[in-house]
């Protein structure tokens, strides 16, 4: 498939790595030679300097025979009208990245597709969704759900204290026939399991159950669930102002953010919400604000680092569920060594939401699995596919 990327930002440098090893023809254009160059030497793929609302670039990058053109640039009406304009060259397919939620009415959505945009991806949106799933979700790190809820996905740390350890499947696959182990991350390392391996404490388990059986993986792994009503998030971003628009009005939310514009921009917003002006990362104002009192600390600063050690403090205060924004790859694997609790990566969501488009089958979801390199598949089976000549078993 040839694709074309126009944004070498954080989620177009990520997919672009990620599309690469699936060994489609990946082109990325972006104004930025410098941004260019740093992924060049690393990915093997074309770049192109150009703007991505030039006619004339956008035809540098032999537009008129791509599959799937894709605008991830930090400028939402730029993407727009990139996507517009590749679907006017020839391009089959465009997805615009998107920082406005009020282009994903179905009103306006139609009137976008009229113009060649032929589907919208609201990162914050995505992140926000992951964080109302973790908050509501306890005793998981990661929960999705397939085929409207009747299957169940769960990510969930294991404990010396769980009494699903150090069986193998094979013994456990008589008394639990609903529930399957369909990954584990070991020491940052992604297992897919056979009958033979077996879970080992500090193991991040992944289970694929029904919803009747989801309190029995609870037990196996001695997870005790807990109601959440007090709720802090460190940092007024986007991702944090959907999450609180997404949880509604059944939780007590109170928001520190530093900026004081932001802080009276997100007051009047919310009436959910409480909204300190003050610094996240002051002990002091933490103590005053109650945070030994909260169920569920939301770290979003935009800082990596910031969000990590906030809800390591956090955990240090008795709060039980901690939920981290850490965009920048390269502390995921410290962020789970760190026991902090679920890790949001919007990159990682973006990716994932886009990858299924690049993908030869009728896909309805794709996720990847947190602090895993895997990433998981719902596709609806095509007539007279290979997968439906023989037993699953085969």
């Amino acid at each position: 498939m040839k694709v074309i990327i126009a944004g070498a930002g954080e989620v177009g440098t990520h997919l672009a790595r990620m599309l690469t090893n699936e060994n489609h023809d990946i082109i990325l254009l972006d104004d930025s030679t410098d941004k260019l160059a740093k992924i060049s030497n690393d990915v093997d793929l074309l770049s192109i300097q150009g703007s991505a609302h030039s006619f004339h670039d956008l035809k540098k990058t032999g537009l008129s025979k791509a599959d799937l053109f894709i605008a991830v640039t930090p400028f939402e009406e730029r993407n727009v009208l990139a996507c517009s304009m590749a679907s006017y060259l020839g391009a089959h397919r465009t997805i615009a990245r998107i920082n406005n939620s009020e282009y994903l009415k179905d009103n306006y959505k139609e009137k976008l597709k009229n113009m060649g945009i032929d589907e919208l991806i609201y990162p914050e949106s995505l992140a926000a969704k992951e964080i109302v799933a973790a908050v509501k979700q306890t005793g998981t790190r990661q929960m999705i759900e397939f085929s409207s809820g009747k299957l169940i996905l769960l990510g969930i740390k294991v404990r010396e204290d769980a009494s699903i350890l150090n069986k193998t499947f094979e013994q456990l696959a008589s008394d639990n026939e609903h529930i399957l182990v369909v990954a584990i991350n070991r020491n940052n390392i992604t297992i897919i399991p056979k009958g033979s391996d077996s879970i080992e404490a500090g193991d991040i388990v992944f289970f694929i159950t029904t919803r009747a059986e989801q309190q029995h993986v609870f037990d196996l792994t001695n997870k005790k669930l807990f109601g959440i009503k007090n709720i802090m998030f460190l940092g007024g971003s986007r991702i944090a102002q959907k999450a609180v628009e997404k949880l509604g009005d059944q939780y007590n939310i109170k928001i520190i953010e530093s900026s004081l514009e932001k802080c009276e921009q997100i007051a009047d917003k919310y009436a959910n919400a409480l909204v300190i002006n003050g610094d996240g990362r002051d002990l002091n104002l933490l103590k005053e604000e109650g945070i030994n009192k909260m169920d569920a600390i939301v770290a979003t600063t935009g800082n990596s680092e910031t969000n990590i050690l906030s809800c390591h403090l956090a955990k240090s205060f008795g709060v039980r569920r901690t939920v981290a924004e850490v965009e920048n790859l390269a502390f995921m694997g410290l962020a789970e060594q760190m026991d902090i609790g679920t890790i949001i990566n919007k990159k990682l969501n973006a990716a994932s939401y886009i990858y299924r488009f690049t993908l030869n089958a009728a896909i309805s979801k794709v996720k990847c699995l947190t602090a895993s390199d895997a990433e998981v598949f719902e596709f609806i089976v095509k007539p007279e596919a290979k997968i439906t000549e023989k037993a699953v078993k085969d």
